[in-house]
């Protein structure tokens, strides 16, 4: 890719052009969006605001030769987004840090702000203004800012002996749609739901705030890092233990090439990374009554919350094992 000869200035007015930035307005809590020093967020009274900040740094969270640009658009806001969910919130505006090398300034940026773009639309999110500097690696970081209803924020720490434990949708899928890209599968792959979950996760935002609005959930979190590595967090966060049923965890679909090659769909469910499923709990009278799926999200009861802190795993066969984290970690050397 040829060199662009641009100044900072022309690359934020390239960046406010191709987000789609709409002007500042009630609709999304912003007085004053890009263009000054700083933004002006305007909360709504009755309302409590929810800050949250997430990176994602090429040849970490994504590879530059294998990832679409307009996916890394897509996802970067998607990832910070689902921690608004997980609370219950709902997202309104978002701030976007942005390190990239001259030779990204031209079409790539184009389509990564084209993935974000629609992203912002799909979520709700507007962009309120940022940072850009000059990297050899792409590096992005996102913080987004989210409202909920005074007092109605789910938060990890509520879950108690008896609840139910639930996840959203099915585990496991995007940390094989990342095998599949790691193999060289083409994007004709977004036909398959592993690749369009790695590539474009959907938090569930609205299944986050009909939760947090009903009451139903006693304490709530994302699935990003593997049900492995957070549900001991959730029940570190509660002061309590859980035990989970193998055959009950809804697993994501394993082709038969998968199957061949080695791919474990519990494995992938327990350790894999990046499905952006809500994890949740809920009293039994309420786990009775929940659906079975909303708006076509599969609700699915895996377990239950113990008194004991220990994380135990039922296997088909009867027997039962103390489940270890062995989810995502950044600190861990690479599995």
């Amino acid at each position: 890719m040829a060199r662009l000869n641009q100044d900072e200035n022309s690359l934020l007015q390239r960046i406010a052009r191709g987000s789609g930035r709409k002007q500042a307005g009630k609709r999304d809590g912003l007085r004053l969006g890009m263009g000054d020093d700083a933004a002006l967020f305007a909360p709504r009274v009755g309302w409590e605001t929810i800050l949250t900040c997430d990176w994602f740094l090429e040849g970490t969270h994504f590879l530059r030769d294998k990832h679409p640009a307009d996916a890394v658009g897509w996802k970067c806001l998607a990832r910070a987004v689902s921690d608004i969910a997980a609370m219950g919130g709902q997202p309104r505006c978002f701030l976007l840090s942005l390190a990239l090398p001259q030779t990204h300034t031209g079409r790539w940026l184009d389509e990564f702000l084209r993935g974000l773009r629609r992203a912002a639309r799909k979520f709700n999110c507007s962009l309120a203004g940022g940072d850009t500097t000059r990297r050899k690696e792409i590096l992005i970081n996102v913080t987004v800012v989210g409202e909920v209803r005074a007092g109605r924020a789910v938060l990890r720490s509520g879950a108690k002996p008896g609840d139910v434990i639930f996840v959203s949708g099915r585990l496991g899928e995007a940390e094989r749609g990342l095998r599949l890209l790691r193999r060289g599968e083409t994007l004709a792959g977004r036909k398959d739901p592993a690749l369009k979950k790695h590539l474009y996760p959907e938090p569930r935002i609205e299944l986050g705030r009909w939760l947090a609005e009903k009451g139903l959930a006693t304490a709530m979190m994302d699935l990003s890092d593997g049900l492995s590595s957070d549900l001991p967090r959730l029940c570190a966060a509660s002061g309590v233990g859980a035990r989970v049923e193998s055959a009950r965890i809804p697993l994501g679909q394993t082709s038969k090439l998968g199957r061949e090659r080695g791919s474990d769909p519990l494995g992938l469910a327990l350790n894999g990374g990046d499905d952006y499923e809500l994890l949740f709990t809920a009293v039994a009278h309420n786990a009775d009554v929940l659906p079975k799926s909303f708006r076509s999200t599969e609700l699915t009861p895996i377990g239950k919350i113990t008194e004991k802190r220990k994380i135990v795993l039922l296997e088909e066969n009867g027997r039962e094992r103390q489940l270890f984290p062995h989810g995502w970690d950044p600190f861990r050397t690479i599995r």
